[in-house]
């Protein structure tokens, strides 16, 4: 992870946070006072993780702390007074938020933090994997238009027209998603 943003309305709580964030290694960490001031910072900048130490100024930060999840990717760890952490994790943990009590164990916020970070990395490589299927579906389609105008206009049928754009491809040494886009602009203009 490389950005962290922490919402406190605690001056202590930030500072400690960013201490121990440090030592983890993090190095990008930016802080906000508020529910109000957090916001104004994850719609300019996009985050990797969120602390948020709960309360805040203005609100009592779960439901900054949904909005985030709503919003953005960004793993959002959610501390709370210790005798608050079951309410609190009742309602926001199907959302993907972590929960944790103060006073905080410093070996459990580490693993916690990990946590999140491993979290993070896998749904990485699954949004990058859904964005290579996404297009590849994206890619069947234009194939698909491209050869319903070979059959419609040139009275191929589907086999000729698939084999139409492999050789096309092969001859023009282009891929056949290339053909099969320049075929469109011919045809559909």
């Amino acid at each position: 992870m490389d950005s962290v943003l922490i919402v406190s309305g605690s001056e202590q709580g930030s500072s400690t946070l960013v201490k121990l964030l440090a030592s983890e290694g993090f190095n990008d960490i930016d802080s906000a006072e508020s529910g109000a001031d957090g916001r104004q910072k994850l719609a300019a900048h996009a985050y990797d993780l969120v602390l948020i130490n709960t309360p805040l100024s203005d609100e009592f930060g779960d439901g900054l702390a949904l909005d985030i999840t709503e919003e953005t990717d960004a793993g959002v760890v959610l501390i709370v007074k210790g005798k608050q952490e079951a309410d609190i994790e009742s309602r926001v943990a199907k959302y993907g938020v972590l929960v944790l009590g103060r006073p905080l164990p410093i070996p459990l916020f580490r693993k916690a933090i990990h946590l999140m970070e491993a979290v993070k990395n896998r749904l990485g490589g699954m949004k990058n994997e859904n964005v290579k299927l996404r297009q590849k579906i994206d890619d069947i389609h234009v194939i698909n238009r491209a050869k319903g105008i070979l059959m419609e206009y040139l009275s191929m049928t589907e086999p000729q027209a698939h084999r139409y754009l492999e050789r096309q491809a092969m001859d023009l040494r282009i891929t056949k998603i290339e053909v099969a886009k320049r075929l469109l602009s011919t045809y559909e203009n």
